[in-house]
């Protein structure tokens, strides 16, 4: 029997799961019916929910992100609920397509039941990301378009 790992420890395998690109992997770290709230994306959906519609989600973004992210400064903080961890880290991230290479902020909120993340409210520089890839024109277009 396996041991359950902590909430600390489920961040760490998803943070390094990214690092390393091993995208089809990550669906494995939420439970079946967990919530996925992507709370500054521009533009699409913001909720996601269930493991198979993130693990469709980890495929798309294994299959045509032009970024490689390597996580540093990370800091996990523990709450009053043992349940929910905050975690604060920075991106490296070098874009293929650009050649950019910089830094963006993250934030999430993670619910860690039985070894399994069942909510996550993630605060990441979506806007960045967009700016770096010279998609910026785009995302406005897209946004003008609703």
């Amino acid at each position: 029997m396996s041991e359950t790992l902590a909430p600390r420890e489920v961040f760490q395998e998803l943070i390094e799961g990214i690092t390393a690109g091993r995208y089809s992997e990550l669906a494995e770290l939420y439970a079946e019916d967990a919530a996925v709230e992507t709370v500054f994306e521009p533009v699409g959906p913001r909720r996601t929910e269930g493991r198979a519609a993130l693990k469709e989600r980890f495929a798309a973004v294994s299959a045509h992100s032009p970024v490689e992210l390597t996580a540093t400064n990370v800091v996990i903080r523990e709450t009053d609920d043992p349940e929910v961890i905050v975690a604060e880290w920075n991106y490296q991230v070098h874009h293929r397509v650009t050649g950019r290479n910089f830094e963006v902020a993250n934030i999430q909120v993670l619910r860690v039941r039985d070894g399994l993340i069942v909510s996550s409210r993630d605060f990441h520089d979506h806007l960045a990301l967009i700016v770096a890839g010279g998609d910026l024109p785009q995302l406005v277009a897209a946004l003008d378009g609703k």
